[in-house]
Parts: C-alpha cells; structure tokens; sequence
C-alpha cells in the first residue's frame, strides 16, 4: 500500500498540469504612466471563432484596437476586464498592483480556466496553473486579445480623465510623461489621479509644499 506523503504531491502536480482544459491570455495596460489606474485583462478564445489580425495592441492603429476590441468581447468565450487604483498603486508599488489586477481579471473570468498565460516574466498569485511568455502578447493569441481589450479600456478611462482634468490633456498622452505633460505639471502642479510614487508626480507635489 502506497503511503500518503508518497503519492498526493506528484500526482496532483502531473493531473493539474497534464489537464485538458480551457486557456486564458492576461495583460496590462498602463504601468509607465504617471496618472490614471494600471488595467489588467483575461481572455479565454473560442477556436470555433477566430479572430484575424490579434496582434500586440501597441503595434495595431487606434481604430483597429477599438475594432478588435468588439469583436474580442462578442467572439470569446469569456473575459474579463479589472484594475488597480491609483492608491494602490501609491500604496503597493506599481509591479505589485499589476499583479493585483491581473489577478482580479482572471477571478472575474465566468469560466474557470485550466491554464493562465500571462505576458512578460513576472506571475500574479493564482490558484490556477501558470506561465509568464515574455512577448507573448505578440505571439500568443489570447494575450494579444488581452493586450488589446487592457489598452482600448485604459484609453477610455484616459479620455474620461481628460474631462475631468482638462488641463492636462490626459486624451492625447494617455498619463505618459510626454513634455506636454510634464509641463502641466510644472504649471498646475498634481491632481488626484496622479500616482504620488512616481518621480515627476512626487516632485511637482514638493514643489508646492
């Protein structure tokens, strides 16, 4: 008789791993910018409905991400869309509250995945079996789809940042610290959907103290 210490582990780890089962690409979006939340999003791809032209989000125009981005949500199977604020980007750092959005995208997924593929080389804390693919938002499919859905997502919240913050033209460099930004920094100082961690924000805040 085969004793328990003996047999669990390695046969849970072959099984889980060996598994057939459904497949999710994660990606973020938004984790240079010095305003506005990190996105993060999931997707599980049906093979019965391709999509054409899936590529990593940064390489496709504007109009084709946005394009993309509707045919993703009516064609998969499933996915799922998530965030972390600003304060907790402020709070964890920012490769931390990556991962928390992340994970929030694959827990937000109405169907449990048997596997997760995440772009670049760092994993969020999951309950499911995991891989980092550096570059995969170019070569794998569901993390391109995630890559495109992450970006489309994060523009739109930049665009309602805009109206809200006109001043520093949140819809053109979506919160990257373009001169156009920095300078509004310089002349407006920061507003609340500045991340206070990051360089420029935390100094334009010293400059008003």
């Amino acid at each position: 008789m085969r004793s328990r210490k003996s047999s669990s582990k390695p046969e849970q780890i072959t099984l889980v791993f060996d598994a057939p089962g459904l497949v999710a690409g994660v990606d973020e979006a938004g984790r240079g910018p010095l305003a506005g939340p990190v996105v993060a999003a999931a997707v599980i791809l049906d093979e019965l409905k391709p999509i054409k032209g899936l590529k990593d989000s940064k390489v496709l125009t504007e109009k084709r991400r946005e394009s993309l981005f509707d045919e993703i949500r009516a064609k998969s199977l499933c996915c799922s869309i998530a965030q972390a604020s600003v304060e907790e980007i402020d709070t964890l750092n920012i490769l931390h509250a990556t991962m928390l959005a992340m994970r929030r995208a694959v827990e937000g997924l109405r169907l449990l995945p048997a596997k997760v593929m995440v772009d670049g080389n760092r994993l969020p804390v999951l309950r499911i079996p995991a891989e980092a693919i550096v570059q995969g938002d170019a070569t794998v499919p569901s993390i391109s789809a995630a890559s495109i859905l992450a970006k489309v997502h994060r523009d739109r919240l930049c665009l309602e940042l805009d109206a809200a913050h006109p001043q520093y033209g949140f819809a053109s460099h979506k919160g990257y610290s373009t001169p156009e930004h920095l300078e509004a920094l310089r002349l407006h100082g920061a507003s609340p959907v500045h991340r206070r961690t990051f360089a420029p924000v935390r100094e334009a805040l010293e400059r008003t103290w």
